[in-house]
């Protein structure tokens, strides 16, 4: 009698959490609910949710056991890197390229896997996978793929294997995202007390993600976009003034047309033009994902020296058009009283600076900010976020 999909799935699920190193994963293989799906349309291979993974049955037939696991493993990588929330934000950039990027994390954990276990798991044919890549954050390869394709070396990458739908996160609120989010890092660490037990030998990318360092440019783009888009609500009522030059008549995000970013760089002399320029190298990037209609750049030490307005159409040149004004000093309050006496409104605020600023700092700014701080590791600020600029 021939084995049904259902039974190779629970078997593969059977396998991984009592693997010594695979059992770091059992937490997350058993949230949400895992099944085999019918329809070939709506699952043609496999996807995920960020919580529940589904699993084509035409695709899984054509898997022998090993690939299964592999598919198995694919999907709850996608969870435990929490890619789908993650990724949401990105997806106003290049989707495809988004969903590829996760897919070459996830299949180098898969693949140094098999090397170890070629018995345990195989990654499926056509599962995208470069050496390269090894120990990349989704995000950094992502990056890495843009810029290959905009230099014109990108057309062999291929596809994504499965799907990755966001359709759940979406429908989320920030309590509950954040939630899942929490949920998913537990799980992990309850594991990993079984996983420690049995001498695992656990990933660098997993450890990563269990001690995590934060990447400031993931954490930059991430407040901004979440800031300036909201639930991303779309709307007909204004077509995407980004899109019009294009000849193409698209529907904005409610938040699109409000939106104003200001960006408040500390020119006292201790950062220098390698940050500045790093800095905005990624402040353009965000500008294409969420936006603004406008990006309002001040520059300051123990004042606000001056500031320069970009509108949308020329966020691709902002790092060529700054022009820092000061180099004296350091007083974070002079950002605050300038916001005020100028009554400049926006939906969010970036400071950055070194962090070795006034013992107390007068803050009157009602907008979201995130402090991203270059050299003072211990720097508390008066309100909002603190992201250490790591070198």
């Amino acid at each position: 009698m021939a084995m049904t999909q259902e039974v190779r799935l629970k078997r593969a699920h059977i396998n991984l959490l009592r693997h010594k190193d695979t059992s770091l994963y059992g937490g997350v293989i058993l949230m949400g609910e895992s099944s085999v799906e019918d329809d070939a349309k709506r699952c043609p291979t496999a996807y995920t949710d960020g919580y529940n993974k589904r699993y084509g049955r035409k695709f899984m037939e054509k898997l022998t056991d090993e690939e299964v696991t592999g598919l198995v493993l694919h999907e709850n990588f996608h969870v435990l890197m929490k890619h789908i929330p993650r990724g949401r934000v990105l997806r106003g950039e290049d989707q495809r390229l988004v969903n590829i990027a996760m897919d070459y994390a996830v299949n180098d954990l898969i693949m140094e896997l098999s090397k170890v276990n070629p018995k345990l798991c195989k990654l499926p044919s056509g599962g995208l996978y470069d050496p390269m890549f090894k120990d990349w954050s989704f995000l950094k390869i992502f990056e890495y793929l843009k810029q290959e394709q905009q230099d014109g070396r990108g057309g062999g990458r291929g596809d994504s294997m499965d799907e990755h739908d966001t359709s759940n996160v979406d429908e989320m609120t920030d309590e509950q995202r954040e939630k899942l989010s929490q949920d998913i890092t537990d799980a992990m660490h309850q594991s990993a007390i079984l996983a420690g037990k049995l001498g695992a030998d656990i990933p660098r990318a997993i450890k990563d993600l269990m001690d995590p360092q934060v990447d400031w440019r993931e954490a930059l783009r991430d407040f901004v976009t979440s800031a300036m888009r909201g639930d991303e609500e779309y709307t007909w009522r204004k077509f995407n003034k980004r899109r019009l030059a294009d000849d193409l008549y698209l529907p904005s995000t409610h938040s699109e047309s409000v939106g104003e970013l200001i960006v408040a760089i500390d020119t006292s002399g201790s950062i220098g033009e390698r940050e500045i320029a790093e800095f905005a190298t990624e402040l353009v990037s965000i500008c294409d994902v969420a936006s603004p209609d406008r990006v309002r750049v001040l520059w300051w030490d123990t004042k606000v020296h001056g500031e320069q307005i970009f509108e949308a159409g020329q966020y691709g040149e902002i790092k060529s058009l700054l022009k820092p004004l000061g180099g004296g000093g350091t007083r974070a309050s002079c950002v605050s009283e300038y916001i005020v006496e100028n009554n400049v409104s926006a939906d969010c605020l970036v400071m950055f600076t070194d962090g070795h600023l006034e013992s107390e700092i007068t803050w009157l700014v009602s907008a979201p900010t995130l402090w991203l701080v270059t050299r003072k590791r211990n720097f508390v600020p008066p309100s909002g976020t603190v992201v250490k600029m790591e070198k």
